[in-house]
């Protein structure tokens, strides 16, 4: 597996990011869905040996045993320098007021915390989850500068937000020598492209790269439209997304299996091979709670889509509200 810079720093991250979410102990947070430690250690150990390198877990997944267990496995399975740890700071961590968001004194704690959790004295990538309208962008970016001079942390993220707010966190550390942003990580996929109007135009011009999550719409893309599965039934959040257009979406998802079925490859390949190459795109971030869900993100590598394919999976596509954050 291949590495790519991303955006114009130096850091590099594999082409298929790892997403973290689907490990965790089970009823701790909000993801019911998750699986626990045992469950979790093969996945994890299966997808170093496929060649990921790039791993991203949020403080917030299963209440912080998320980091713990990726943690854990990573110390045993892999060499600290050979890895990059991406993980996130901004929703609740507590009871307390202080206990969320992007104060100076949540993003203080919340950092080593995540070190903690994680066992290992730095992250690669730290990202704020989403954007806090509630704290001054310079006592934020102060912050997150602070947390990188103190060796705690290597490069900057961002996720899921307006372009505009992007670009007034990014302008503000400029103006201070601040360190800025080297990634949004933005919801990307087939039925939800509303990122190529602004941010993505934005991320290429200023040197930023693009990790997309849910880049198979939460498993929408692989399975005829109506069909659950036992995560979409207890997803809250997937319940909020993709309601937009029906008749769009079932006209996409129709593509995505017809060239699977030609090609003979999986819906989810086609659908990954997609995002991949897209111009602003680093690499999407994929979830696993199955061997196959690895297996067929590792094998979309090698799909190569034609300019007739890629234009018979856009086509259907109408313009809808942005969501996700």
């Amino acid at each position: 597996m291949q590495s790519h810079r991303l955006g114009t720093s130096g850091l590099a991250v594999s082409e298929i990011v790892l997403g973290c979410m689907s490990f965790g102990e089970p009823g701790r947070g909000t993801h019911p869905w998750t699986l626990d430690e045992e469950a979790s250690r093969p996945l994890i150990r299966a997808a170093l040996e496929a060649g990921i390198t790039t791993f991203d877990v949020a403080d917030m997944y299963s209440a912080g045993s998320s980091e713990e267990i990726v943690g854990r496995a990573l110390a045993d399975f892999a060499n600290r320098d050979e890895i990059e740890i991406a993980t996130k700071v901004f929703y609740p961590m507590g009871d307390g007021p202080n206990s969320k968001g992007l104060s100076r004194k949540h993003i203080m704690s919340a950092i080593d915390a995540s070190l903690r959790r994680l066992g290992t004295d730095y992250v690669d990538l730290y990202q704020i989850h989403r954007f806090d309208r509630h704290v001054p962008v310079e006592e934020t970016m102060e912050a997150l500068h602070d947390v990188v001079k103190a060796g705690k942390v290597r490069y900057l993220g961002a996720s899921s937000m307006w372009t505009w707010q992007f670009a007034k966190l990014q302008h503000t550390a400029e103006l201070h020598g601040w360190t800025r942003f080297v990634s949004m990580q933005d919801q990307y996929n087939l039925i939800q492209r509303e990122e190529e109007r602004e941010m993505h135009p934005f991320a290429q011009d200023q040197g930023v790269g693009v990790l997309p999550w849910s880049p198979l719409a939460r498993g929408r893309l692989t399975r005829p439209l109506g069909e659950s599965t036992a995560r979409s039934g207890s997803d809250h959040l997937a319940a909020r997304l993709y309601r937009q257009d029906e008749e769009s979406d079932r006209a996409i998802i129709d593509a995505v299996a017809q060239i699977a079925d030609k090609r003979g490859v999986s819906q989810a390949q086609v659908a990954l091979a997609w995002v991949r190459q897209q111009a602003a795109v680093t690499a999407p971030i994929i979830g696993a709670t199955k061997m196959t869900h690895l297996d067929d993100a590792v094998a979309s590598l090698s799909v190569e889509l034609d300019s007739d394919e890629l234009a018979a999976l856009e086509a259907p596509y109408t313009p809808r509200m942005p969501e996700g954050f």
